[in-house]
C-alpha cells in the first residue's frame, strides 16, 4: 500500500448520503466499512441529518437524503482510498447508471484529503461542489472543521 507522510495519517473528510431505505443502516454500514479499511481509523462523525435532495432529476425530488459527515485518518494514498471507497459503495448496492443523481443506497463523497489538490477526472479534490452544499458545510462548521483548501 502507498502511504502518506505522517504516522497518524492524513485527515480525510467524507460525506455519506443515502435516499433509499433503510437509509440509516446504509450510512452505518458505510461508516463501519470505511473505518475498517487498512491503515485507516475513525476520527469523528457528525450527526445524521435529513436533507432535501440537491441537483436531482424532478422525478426523484421527493426522496430526501440522510447525510453524515465522517472524518477518518488514513495512510492510504488518495487514489487507493478512493478505489476502496467505491468498492464499499458497490458492496452496499450502489448502481451507477445513465441517470445522473438517481436514488442510491449509498453515496460516499471525498470532500477533502488533507489539502491534496487533484483535477483527475477519477478523483477531483477538494470536492468541486462541497462549498456550495449546506449539508456539507454546516455540519463541518458544527464539528469545528475547516477545509484545508478549495
Amino acid at each position: 500500500m502507498s502511504s502518506v507522510g505522517s504516522t497518524a495519517g492524513a485527515r480525510v473528510v467524507l460525506c455519506l448520503g443515502s435516499n433509499i431505505e433503510p437509509r440509516r443502516e446504509y450510512l452505518d454500514r458505510a461508516q463501519a466499512a470505511l473505518c475498517a479499511l487498512p491503515l485507516t481509523r475513525f476520527a469523528v462523525a457528525g450527526e445524521t441529518e435529513e436533507t432535501e435532495p440537491v441537483d436531482v432529476p424532478a422525478q426523484f425530488a421527493s426522496q430526501k437524503f440522510l447525510n453524515r459527515i465522517l472524518v477518518v485518518r488514513t495512510s492510504l494514498a488518495p487514489s487507493d482510498f478512493a478505489r476502496r471507497m467505491h468498492l464499499i459503495e458497490s458492496d452496499l448496492g450502489r448502481v451507477r447508471g445513465s441517470v445522473r443523481n438517481a436514488p442510491r443506497t449509498i453515496d460516499i463523497d471525498m470532500i477533502d484529503y488533507e489539502g491534496v489538490v487533484s483535477d483527475d477526472p477519477e478523483l477531483t479534490l477538494p470536492h468541486p461542489r462541497a462549498r456550495e452544499r449546506a449539508f456539507v458545510m454546516e455540519p463541518l462548521q458544527r464539528l469545528g472543521i475547516s477545509l484545508a483548501c478549495g
